[in-house]
């Protein structure tokens, strides 16, 4: 059996888009036909050559997505065959196995524990978590990925309550999730901070009540207006030193969180004053939003259906698989909230 998928060949190029045969399952494997996947900054970090290097060319990419399992292997019994699923690089309960390899051209291409950039693919057990009825399957590709690392860094790393100042920095898939997570906890004000005006659009749709560009000044002295004496959490989703500095600045003494969850290309680093952590200013990293898969995936699926947690504004119009270099680009120039490739 084979599958289309795309295919990084060579850092700083474009991934290319050819079928690959798909191998006997090991025990504790699934194949999934992937519905959508979600296109993160990891990937394109990735693609570009720019975490370091690479030594698993050629290999599929893909961290977060939604599908149907269509067969299983030895020793699985979180998922059958049929079932609607959520694929996710963050590890739940079952087997996990580390990865496989498929066929392709005389050669073999690496593939990890995920991959979701193709019409099928094998995926370990625990990668896998069970998508109720009732969810549009765009949507949930985002509960791979996006939500938990937005939502779960609000909820769980920073630790949000009713009435808590919030920021964040980036409104990209995962920020925007971030503004959602933010909203439903009661944080008062939630602002969002970005470059792009689209996508602080998108961030006042989802229930930012400020929005700030630094184009129009310092960000900082920006947010020290809108809450005098800093924010009580600042999160940062762009992966760049710069303004992760700047959400330690923006943050209140005595208490003050700020979260870092973007991804820095590698071999750059963040240098700060002493005196920020004198204050009593926190500094958090997040493993994913901190989620435990079996426990807060199915909450946020309750609360999607729900209703109650609003991600409709940051699923992009889905790309076909033919097209991922440009969906890759769409998240590089910052166009769209969060870029789906549909694969049905």
């Amino acid at each position: 059996m084979k599958t289309i998928a795309a295919i990084l060949v060579e850092t700083g190029q474009p991934l290319e888009i050819d079928d690959l045969e798909i191998p006997k399952l090991q025990p504790g494997q699934a194949l999934v036909e992937i519905h959508c996947s979600g296109v993160c900054h990891t990937q394109l970090l990735e693609a570009k050559g720019l975490r370091g290097e690479d030594k698993f060319l050629p290999h599929c990419l893909g961290h977060e997505g939604s599908g149907v399992v269509k067969e299983i292997g030895a020793g699985v019994t979180k998922v059958k065959p049929e079932q609607k699923v959520i694929l996710s690089w963050i590890k739940g309960s079952g087997i996990n196995v580390l990865g496989t390899q498929y066929e392709w051209r005389g050669r073999k291409v690496n593939a990890g524990s995920i991959t979701t950039f193709s019409r099928y693919a094998v995926i370990s057990e625990n990668r896998l978590t069970p998508l109720p009825d009732g969810i549009d399957m765009a949507q949930a590709a985002l509960l791979g990925c996006a939500i938990p690392t937005g939502v779960g860094s609000v909820w769980n790393t920073a630790g949000a309550r009713p009435g808590h100042s919030f920021v964040i920095f980036g409104v990209g898939g995962v920020g925007l999730s971030a503004v959602a997570g933010a909203v439903l906890a009661g944080c008062c004000p939630v602002i969002a901070v970005d470059l792009n005006d689209d996508r602080l659009e998108l961030a006042r749709q989802l229930g930012a009540t400020h929005t700030v560009n630094p184009k129009a000044g310092d960000a900082v002295q920006q947010i020290f207006k809108l809450c005098p004496g800093g924010v009580d959490i600042a999160l940062e989703a762009t992966g760049r030193p710069a303004v992760m500095k700047q959400a330690v600045a923006c943050v209140r003494s005595q208490g003050g969180v700020a979260v870092i969850i973007g991804n820095s290309p590698e071999g750059e680093m963040i240098a700060l004053d002493p005196k920020q952590l004198n204050q009593g200013k926190q500094i958090r990293g997040t493993w994913g939003g901190d989620n435990v898969p079996d426990r807060d995936f199915p909450r946020y699926c309750e609360l999607l259906k729900a209703g109650k947690l609003n991600v409709k504004p940051i699923v992009s119009t889905p790309f076909p698989l033919e097209k991922v270099n440009e969906a890759l680009a769409s998240l590089e120039h910052g166009t769209v909230g969060r870029p789906i490739i549909g694969m049905i």
